[in-house]
């Protein structure tokens, strides 16, 4: 099949360069969902035979968003943990899904894939819940005795992107406290086994859930690096988040440049409570840092230092986080809520620019996945994931600067249609997806119920 896009304002974001490739009026071609050719003006002769065409009349075409740290299964979740940080937060949210099946964590993350994909979003890096059920944190640590659920608990995970077809890298918590050191590899053999073997056009690559910022075993840097190379996966941790437990969270850094866990396959998520060495050390060695200011501002946890680790030769991806502290998955709000962070705190507004800005959520997000290959852009050979945002409706006014309006202006109104691999999967918000409707009815349905037999959530 073959799809021909013309009359576009296209942000193609390409690789190698600052600039955000912006054609005034372009057209775009797909073939058997990747793209075939771009192009300005209008389309030659031989790309008028498409399938279909998609005429929009003056709308952006722009590569759909990568949300580089997401958490797909808390999308019924949102509004919790309002009054607090983000242990306290993390006791309302993942309280409750400690009680969750495999069936209720399946619809809750396809909700969740689903809700993304209708912002924009069309490739995630997402954390699933672990087979080691949430437990209280005491000064900054987990005990680690917390129940462990079957294997289905977390293939269903997949399962659920899977079903919703967002693209995604599945992250998956290695849960060091339960089992010897072989049978912890064994476990997450099985569920990189099963990600694997889902499609790959979607199931883009497997990767760890980095635990050591609440591990209490002192080796967890050295069992995720060793998983690592093992299995050919990546890893993100969550580290240097919340302002709680500062000293004992910055001295478990040692622990992964002890390891040899400091190069390209490394990602950092949020990495707030840094030291300039830390910085240093981490940009040295080739790590990668996922930022998430929608989040970061929701939980109280602080403003990375971003500018200052881009100078230092760090890559950086933007995320979404989970939507139960986005609240609304909307990586236009994300962006623009970044940008403000950035220039409040350097009282510079060149530390962040909308053009920077957009390449963190786009194309650097698949950058630090290890997924730029195949995403991030639209460019020749990627896959043709992209979303039609209308300026007119409703009407920004003129585009002084197009690109810069594009990241400032737009809203969740103006997008108007998303296309995963030259496939419409949404249309003004509303899912082409058969399985929207159940999967809304369940989280509806089941979430609630959990909550009313176990206590309600705060």
């Amino acid at each position: 099949m073959s799809l021909l896009v013309t009359n576009a304002r296209l942000i193609t974001v390409p690789a190698g360069s600052d600039d955000a490739g912006y054609i005034e009026r372009g057209w775009m071609l797909v073939e058997d969902g990747r793209i075939a050719a771009i192009g300005a003006g209008d389309p030659p002769a031989s790309a008028t035979t498409a399938d279909e065409t998609l005429d929009v009349a003056g709308a952006f075409v722009a590569p759909g968003f990568v949300s580089s740290h997401s958490h797909l299964f808390t999308s019924g979740l949102r509004g919790l943990g309002v009054a607090e940080t983000l242990y306290g937060w993390c006791d309302a949210m993942l309280g409750t899904t400690a009680h969750a099946s495999p069936d209720d964590i399946y619809w809750s993350t396809l909700h969740g894939a689903l809700d993304f994909l209708g912002n924009g979003v069309t490739t995630a890096y997402n954390f699933t819940d672990p087979l080691q059920a949430w437990e209280r944190m005491v000064e900054g640590r987990r005990t680690g005795t917390a129940g462990m659920r079957d294997l289905e608990y977390h293939t269903r995970q997949a399962d659920g992107c899977h079903d919703a077809g967002i693209r995604f890298v599945d992250s998956i918590g290695m849960d060091a406290t339960v089992g010897s050191d072989e049978e912890i590899f064994d476990r997450f053999a099985a569920q990189v086994a099963h990600t694997r073997a889902l499609s790959p056009e979607l199931a883009l690559g497997a990767s760890i859930m980095g635990q050591v910022q609440w591990s209490p075993r002192e080796d967890a840097a050295w069992l995720e690096v060793e998983a690592m190379k093992r299995f050919a996966v990546t890893n993100q941790a969550h580290f240097l988040e919340s302002p709680e437990a500062i000293e004992l969270q910055q001295a478990k850094f040692a622990q992964y440049r002890d390891a040899g866990a400091l190069g390209p396959g490394m990602m950092f998520g949020h990495f707030i409570q840094t030291t300039p060495e830390i910085i240093e050390q981490a940009a040295a060695g080739g790590a990668a840092m996922s930022w998430q200011p929608a989040s970061n501002g929701r939980l109280a946890s602080g403003v990375a230092l971003v500018p200052e680790m881009i100078a230092m030769g760090m890559k950086v991806g933007m995320g979404l986080d989970d939507q139960a502290c986005t609240d609304v998955s909307d990586p236009w709000q994300n962006m623009r809520m970044g940008i403000a962070m950035q220039r409040a705190r350097t009282k510079d507004p060149l530390s962040m620019m909308p053009e920077q800005v957009l390449r963190l959520h786009t194309l650097g997000g698949a950058e630090i996945m290890g997924v730029d290959d195949r995403v991030g852009s639209l460019e020749v050979g990627k896959f043709a994931d992209f979303v039609v945002v209308d300026p007119r409706r409703p009407d920004v006014g003129p585009l002084w600067h197009p690109v810069r309006n594009y990241v400032l202006s737009s809203t969740l109104r103006n997008l108007k249609k998303v296309y995963v691999g030259g496939v419409l999967v949404s249309e003004d918000g509303v899912s082409a997806n058969p399985l929207a409707a159940e999967a809304s009815a369940h989280v509806h349905r089941s979430l609630p119920a959990i909550a009313a037999q176990w206590g309600h959530p705060h």
